[in-house]
């Protein structure tokens, strides 16, 4: 069954390379505002350079993840009416992909808290939060438009760290004694660095040395890994990671993932 969470570029209207902006820089090639189609995308919404993003200087696009909003815009919220064929609907449509992203991110956060066993605890609360989730999804444009996505996040967020401090626990008094949240970690030193069950939940962990180090049971949801290197780093078990920020990484072949994820082909 096709997963609903998982991008399916083919049945999107290339909304991630029309709706969002992005500028110069090592990420990104060229500057582009919010609303304007990338200089690379074809007629048929299709990348024109997808296999060479990366040599061309696009290596921002190949992390990007939109967690299924792309499909769910185009197919579900607006019929599969596309944006060239009805232009009167395209500011509508580069609006609410944003805010079907966010939801659709929680989405997956959500279903991963439900196979946590050390959270089943708070499973009902989860299945709440998970069910409200997806009805917000299943919005029409005009609700989804002025829909407070913040304020669902806060909701959201509540139970996610609930979640995180049951299963976080496993991990003996070395990760509960460390709360790094929203920490600034750019370029730190861990090399080998006894991180588990630490929460790192938005922690700004750029170009970090990470070699080595024992991640297992670690909250990672909204971490900043953009060049921290993991080469043979430990994430097993590792909770809230998702594929876009492994993208955004350096890695190799002795680093270990949670089972659910891919190794980038672009590790060493």
């Amino acid at each position: 069954m096709e997963n609903p969470l998982q991008a399916d570029c083919g049945s999107c209207f290339g909304l991630c390379c029309v709706a969002l902006p992005f500028s110069a820089s090592a990420d990104f090639a060229t500057d582009k505002d919010a609303g304007k189609p990338c200089s690379n995308l074809r007629t048929d919404f299709r990348c024109g350079i997808h296999t060479r993003l990366r040599q061309s200087g696009f290596s921002g696009c190949t992390v990007y993840d939109c967690f299924g909003a792309g499909q769910q815009v185009s197919q579900i919220t607006f019929g599969g009416t596309d944006w060239r064929q009805a232009p009167e609907t395209a500011a509508q449509m580069f609006a609410v992909f944003p805010v079907v992203r966010q939801l659709h991110e929680l989405l997956r956060y959500l279903t991963e808290a439900l196979t946590l066993r050390p959270a089943r605890s708070v499973h009902a609360d989860i299945r709440r939060q998970l069910a409200e989730t997806e009805r917000l999804a299943g919005l029409g444009p005009d609700d989804l438009e002025k829909l407070d996505v913040a304020a669902h996040r806060q909701q959201v967020n509540e139970v996610l760290l609930r979640t995180s401090e049951l299963v976080r626990a496993g991990a003996g008094a070395a990760g509960r004694k460390k709360d790094r949240r929203g920490a600034d970690l750019m370029g730190a030193r861990l090399k080998g660095a006894d991180l588990r069950g630490v929460s790192l939940r938005g922690a700004y962990l750029i170009a970090a040395d990470l070699t080595g180090a024992d991640l297992r049971l670690a909250d990672l949801i909204g971490a900043d890994l953009r060049d921290a290197n993991l080469s043979g780093a430990d994430l097993t078990g590792a909770i809230f990671v998702t594929q876009p920020q492994l993208n955004a990484a350096k890695g190799d072949a002795a680093t270990r993932l949670p089972k659910e994820l891919n190794r980038p082909a672009h590790w060493s």
